[in-house]
């Protein structure tokens, strides 16, 4: 990860220019309020004293159909982090098949350095193929994790300075690879500067992140929060890549990751390879859904607003009818979306999250008590309600004993529904 600091013109709470394809006046879409920094978990001792808090504004840039927020985190915020995928059976299959795709981009003896590595899930996949391996994360209580999978961790942000250490460390990258970590950060030209140093002349830039496409179809606005800065078209990421030589070769739809994503492959424009089809394909359809016309997002937003709506409904009915509800996944999406639909503690008794990071802290905002999956069985609360909906299909399978007793799970995206 990149330390986020924003090299764009900002307005306050706003940015003047596209952090992308540098496009002037994205428009202001959407207006959260303030917020407090989605994965900032509140410690007991400190439930009484009032947490930092910044303004949360959703702009698209109408020229490349970039999403994007001020990027206003506190620096240094993630050199202790509190999100890690191996929470997730879903994240272990889906590296395991990253990582072939990775080894095969890096030939026998190619180095694949990954960029914001977390607790080094993807490179033991990796490393598990034969592969020579270094992951990239500012994180030092995350690089632990890492190293206790054989992960070797370059602890720092990255940047062109980090970039040519490593270089003159381990040599260039055969392939340089970022999940989920893109859309995190402020400056993304001194990024593809850093990864353009680190990168071989033959090498391959594989980028992962929520597609802003599936978001805006869906309003699944819940996915905007400070930490993520940045939901991307892929539109958004060829004319990024056009400004340091990079060319968009290849790319994958990954329907099921994140509520929707994509698999982005650059190359550089020197090495004259050809794009697949599935490129243009792509780019097609983020035409014909309205990504660069302001009405899609308007439309979107009162969408967004009737779930809000929706759901309070939901909860009113059901705690009147004296149901105990817990809300499943203290994750930084479903912070902000409980924090700007208004439930709080007065809806949801406690949060559970698999993560033994957030035990024992309160949410953002809302100051609602995080315990483990167990508390499920312990408490033994009517309904789940699905903060980490991305994650339902799982989490409805793990759940088998909730729903054996009688259940149900209140699904807030894309469409409100309750399940039995």
């Amino acid at each position: 990860m990149l330390d986020p600091v924003s090299a764009n013109r900002t307005k306050g709470a706003t940015l003047e220019t596209c952090r992308a394809c540098k496009a002037d006046d994205p428009y202001l879409f959407l207006a959260y309020g303030k917020h407090s920094p989605a994965q900032m978990l509140i410690r007991q001792d400190d439930l009484d004293k009032e947490q930092p808090s910044f303004p949360l504004n959703a702009q698209v840039c109408l020229e490349c159909g970039l999403i994007e927020v001020a990027d206003q985190i506190p620096e240094n915020f993630f050199r202790h982090y509190l999100y890690v995928p191996s929470g997730a059976a879903t994240m272990h299959s889906h590296f395991d098949e990253f990582s072939s795709v990775l080894a095969e981009r890096a030939g026998e003896d190619g180095l694949i350095v990954d960029i914001g590595s977390n607790d080094g899930l993807l490179l033991a996949a990796c490393n598990s193929r034969g592969c020579t391996t270094l992951g990239i994360d500012p994180a030092a209580n995350i690089a632990e994790l890492a190293a206790e999978k054989g992960v070797r961790t370059h602890i720092d942000y990255f940047h062109p300075a980090s970039a040519t250490q490593v270089r003159d460390t381990y040599g260039p990258a055969r392939v340089i690879s970022t999940t989920n970590t893109f859309n995190h950060i402020g400056d993304l030209h001194t990024f593809m500067e850093a990864t353009c140093i680190l990168l071989a002349e033959d090498g391959t830039f594989v980028i992962e992140v929520p597609r802003a496409k599936e978001m805006v179809e869906r309003a699944e606005f819940d996915n905007m929060y400070h930490e993520h800065v940045s939901e991307f078209s892929l539109l958004s990421i060829m004319k990024l890549g056009a400004f340091c030589g990079l060319e968009v070769t290849d790319a994958k739809r990954l329907p099921g990751i994140h509520g929707g994503s994509m698999r982005i492959f650059l190359t550089r424009k020197s090495a004259h390879v050809p794009a697949e089809p599935i490129v243009a394909d792509m780019l097609a359809e983020e035409t014909a859904c309205g990504m660069l016309d302001k009405a899609t997002y308007d439309q979107g937003v009162m969408a967004f607003d009737e779930t809000g709506e929706i759901l309070r409904s939901m909860l009113d009915e059901l705690k009147a009818g004296g149901k105990k509800i817990a809300g499943y996944g203290a994750s930084a999406r479903g912070n902000t979306l409980i924090t700007y639909f208004g439930i709080d503690n007065k809806y949801l008794d406690f949060l559970v999250d698999k993560n033994p990071l957030k035990h024992g802290l309160y949410s953002p905002n809302t100051r609602i008590a995080v315990r483990p999956v167990e508390a499920i069985e312990e408490e033994q609360p009517d309904i789940l309600f699905m903060l980490a909906w991305n994650f339902f299909d799982e989490i409805y399978e793990q759940q088998a004993e909730f729903r054996a007793r009688g259940g149900k799970f209140l699904v807030p995206l894309p469409t409100p529904r309750l399940v039995g």
